[in-house]
């Protein structure tokens, strides 16, 4: 899947949800959607950043996208069924939902972990996930052959010191993609786990600010992976976790 190749039509048809869409991994997952002919919806925290990949995709000759502005951190069951609703009275369906959306908080010591911060972090990395997916549930249903899509992380599979809540949540996403892989299995409902190892982003530079970037992959470089899993030639490909390099 690394070698997947992939044209404008690959996921012509499909509405496609990247949370995150903003930035990073996400911003690049929703232009190159878009690119292969899906709609794709943007959700994410900043409407300035959603605009700006909005105007890309139209200028590019993309299917006009929709923007979602919501905050994970306090969006509530309302707010996702909300969601839900209008999506299925727009687009009649979502074949795909990439989550994408995390926080890395503050790389330390165990002992420094601030409690706020660990609360923050699996309110975003974990329980907003676990609640928008559940809300979209109908939409995605409603989809031929609908794909749920997860972002882990090397620290989700063997935990490292001073990640601590970042790592976790990891972990836990790997979990709740385990669970509902194995609960829909023999269902349309595919969901799988990438993780998209060292790339050129803001978060990654966070957490190693003295890394030498220009060594790393580009989000753009992980793009084959991502599509893969949204087209249809990974129908019947379920509860898997790979690395996108």
């Amino acid at each position: 899947m690394h070698n997947y190749s992939f044209n404008k039509d690959t996921l012509a048809g499909k509405t496609i949800l990247v949370t995150g869409a903003g930035d990073g991994i996400g911003r690049t997952a929703a232009k190159t959607f878009a690119s292969c002919g899906a709609t794709v919806i943007l959700l994410g925290r900043t409407v300035k950043k959603l605009e700006a990949v909005y105007d890309e995709i139209v200028a590019a000759g993309g299917p006009e996208p929709a923007i979602v502005p919501l905050d994970l951190k306090g969006a509530t069951k309302t707010h996702y069924q909300g969601l839900n609703a209008t999506i299925v009275e727009q687009f009649g369906k979502l074949d795909g939902l990439l989550h994408n959306a995390g926080v890395l908080g503050v790389l330390s010591p165990f002992e420094h972990i601030d409690h706020d911060s660990w609360n923050e972090i699996m309110q975003i990395n974990v329980t907003a996930q676990f609640m928008l997916t559940k809300a979209l549930m109908p939409a995605l249903k409603r989809a031929a052959q609908p794909s749920i899509v997860f972002t882990s992380s090397g620290v989700g599979r063997q935990g490292r010191a001073f990640w601590g809540p970042y790592a976790v949540s990891k972990f836990a996403t790997e979990g709740l993609a385990q669970v509902m892989a194995d609960e829909y299995e023999g269902t349309h409902v595919r969901v799988n786990v990438i993780n998209p190892g060292a790339t050129r982003t803001t978060m990654r530079s966070k957490a190693y600010p003295a890394e030498d970037a220009s060594k790393l992959k580009t989000a753009e470089q992980l793009m084959p992976t991502y599509v893969y899993f949204m087209a249809d030639d990974s129908i019947g490909i379920t509860n898997q976790s790979v690395n996108a390099q």
